[in-house]
């Protein structure tokens, strides 16, 4: 029995990076003789094992071969007699086709990973690349984290030919939204959808987001014009602003309606927030995405221009406004919106470093809501016999005097 180090902890231990999840192969072995070692049995489908100290995962070096569509139509051969190289050949990229041995360091590189490592290059390393339409996805993901390097060229057309070929098409949703996800909250997300673009698969996973591209805005709101371009800046300042995958789901989807408007009426884009989110509901069935992405991005879709706008409104404007957000019961989902609306604002041409003081606003605004004592002042109309809506009424009327309190925007 020989164990290697695998994968992603031997590619980033060659960029220095640190405590990235460790990996292993084992070459010679049997399950068997996994589990009489104490190592546990992780799933039925393939062999793999959890250390019985560590719990890092351990997998018997394996082959497959392609037997259906998508990425669950394979048959997976384990056995003593497969080789580390065989193993290695079965992988995606070069640069995670690499194995250590943890005794000696010695690399096991047979497809020139180190070398793409240098040369900053991402590359398949066999004609298989195309049997497994998530690698479409993972390439991508790669290229949102190790954002300095560019997709070989002949990598490029085997991904394009997928694309052609219909391999996306049976990619089920719950792994798009995981790569999707996990794409998103790299350094520099736009660098995945620039990738799923440039091989056709973002037009087939998502429609909505590729129809951006072309469309104008009004260059005096977004210098950049482009709403791809935007879109891309907003991702990329949700990354620098270290923002939650919520809101960088938010981002994503806040101006879908764009990608609709007719053409007579461009660059101006009016309603595109109600387009938006009726687009983002598409999205979000089709995907299956969770249900604090999909609240979080429907009230940022709906409501964003409404707080770009909001230093113009009056005390009652504004209560209306944190009412439609449900700012009131839900004031750390709030938070939230106004960091996607910050993300939007400043993902503009010229315009990232500009402060954005809607935020700030709006936050002194939800404190001050937050501070009527509605409780006093329930007490106070039901002791002068008001009932239901009226009690509401008074309460909004004390948040609405609490806001007057509000200095106006510039």
């Amino acid at each position: 029995m020989q164990i290697y180090l695998v994968g992603g902890a031997v590619r980033d231990g060659l960029l220095g990076i640190r405590g990235s999840d460790r990996d292993w192969v084992v070459v010679g072995s049997t399950p068997e003789a996994m589990v009489a070692a104490g190592y546990r049995p992780v799933g039925k489908d393939f062999p793999v094992f959890l250390h019985p100290q560590t719990g890092e995962e351990y997998a018997l070096a394996r082959t497959e071969r392609k037997s259906g569509h998508g990425y669950h139509g394979f048959q997976i051969y384990a056995s003593p007699d497969v080789t580390l190289e065989e193993d290695l050949i079965r992988r995606d990229l070069t640069i995670n086709a690499m194995a250590q041995d943890p005794l000696t360091g010695q690399i096991v590189d047979p497809h020139g990973g180190q070398q793409d490592l240098a040369a900053r290059v991402l590359r398949h390393v066999s004609a298989a690349f195309t049997e497994d339409p998530v690698r479409i996805l993972r390439l991508a993901r790669f290229a949102a984290r190790l954002h300095a390097f560019t997709v070989a060229d002949d990598t490029l057309a085997l991904m394009r030919q997928m694309v052609a070929d219909g391999e996306v098409d049976h990619l089920v949703p719950e792994r798009v939204w995981q790569e999707l996800a996990r794409g998103l909250m790299e350094a520099k997300p736009s660098r995945m959808f620039e990738v799923l673009r440039a091989c056709g698969a973002l037009a087939r996973l998502l429609p909505e987001v590729d129809a951006l591209w072309g469309v104008p805005q009004r260059a005096e709101y977004h210098p950049e014009v482009d709403t791809g371009v935007h879109l891309m800046m907003v991702l990329d300042m949700a990354a620098r602003l270290q923002a939650p995958l919520t809101v960088r789901y938010a981002c994503l989807g806040h101006d879908l309606g764009k990608g609709t408007t007719p053409a007579d009426v461009l660059p101006r884009h009016i309603g595109h927030e109600g387009r938006s989110a009726q687009l983002l509901k598409r999205v979000n069935d089709r995907l299956r995405i969770p249900n604090d992405c999909r609240e979080l991005a429907d009230v940022v879709a709906r409501e964003h221009g409404n707080i770009h706008r909001s230093g113009e409104l009056n005390a009652a404007a504004v209560l209306r406004l944190l009412e439609r957000c449900d700012a009131i019961r839900k004031p750390q989902r709030f938070e939230e919106v106004l960091l996607a609306c910050e993300c939007d604002a400043r993902g503009r041409l010229g315009l990232e470093d500009t402060p954005y003081p809607a935020r700030a606003r709006l936050q002194q605004a939800l404190s001050l809501a937050l501070s009527v004592d509605t409780g006093s002042i329930s007490a106070a109309a039901i002791a002068q016999g008001l009932k239901g809506p009226a009690i509401g009424q008074a309460v909004a009327q004390a948040r609405e005097d609490a806001l007057n309190a509000l200095p106006r925007g510039d």
